[in-house]
């Protein structure tokens, strides 16, 4: 994909605005029971590494090596020839070209996948849950912001039984959506803190464990 089609369709930054969304429907009960167990999944995940591959609107693909080490910290390596790096640490998002060596920065909060880097998550209060569906052995959890609904939406997609995070998408404020699935899932994995932080030069080099 070409650097122009990619950074048009980043994943990771601030949604746009449009006007905002209808009010989210009643949840039922078993709504509630799985969302308990979404928000119990992910405040006891730890670490994450697997390969994504991102499919944007327009149907252009880039893939590479995606890491989470919650709470603070994630990361998105692009595999060549695209030159993008994505780092979260600190409460800051850093989205660095390798080709120019410029980096642009903003703060996580106001990144969809911020939701997953907090201390503690919950899908209540100023997250609401907008629709919960089920459909052959896959959960799906879409969300917004309480107080900023016009910035669009995030949806979680898990397998079910048991849960693990396969997929998300994103649809900004424009209505474009963006999905990034997940492959050769791996929890628990030690990683290198180095990889996270802008500070150390070695943030550039590919990510490898902590040993």
């Amino acid at each position: 994909m070409r650097r122009r089609q990619i950074l048009s369709t980043l994943p990771l930054l601030p949604l746009l605005a449009s006007p905002a969304l209808a009010q989210a429907p009643a949840l039922s009960a078993r709504d509630r029971t799985d969302i308990q167990r979404v928000e119990a999944y992910l405040n006891g995940l730890s670490t994450l590494r697997a390969r994504f591959i991102q499919i944007a609107q327009n149907g252009a693909t880039a893939q590479g090596t995606a890491l989470i080490w919650r709470p603070g910290r994630m990361r998105f390596d692009y595999d060549p020839p695209e030159p993008l790096l994505l780092i979260a640490n600190a409460g800051q998002f850093m989205h660095y070209d390798k080709e120019l060596r410029q980096p642009s920065i903003v703060p996580v909060g106001s990144t969809p996948l911020g939701i997953l880097l907090r201390d503690q998550i919950r899908l209540s209060g100023d997250v609401t849950v907008t629709g919960v569906q089920r459909e052959q052995g896959m959960l799906r959890v879409t969300l917004h912001r309480t107080n900023n609904a016009a910035e669009g939406r995030l949806t979680l997609v898990f397998a079910d039984s048991p849960l693990e995070l396969r997929q998300w998408l994103v649809v900004d404020g424009q209505g474009r959506t963006t999905r990034v699935t997940l492959s050769a899932i791996e929890t628990g994995v030690r990683l290198n803190r180095a990889s996270f932080d802008f500070n150390d030069p070695r943030f550039l080099s590919p990510p490898v464990d902590n040993n």
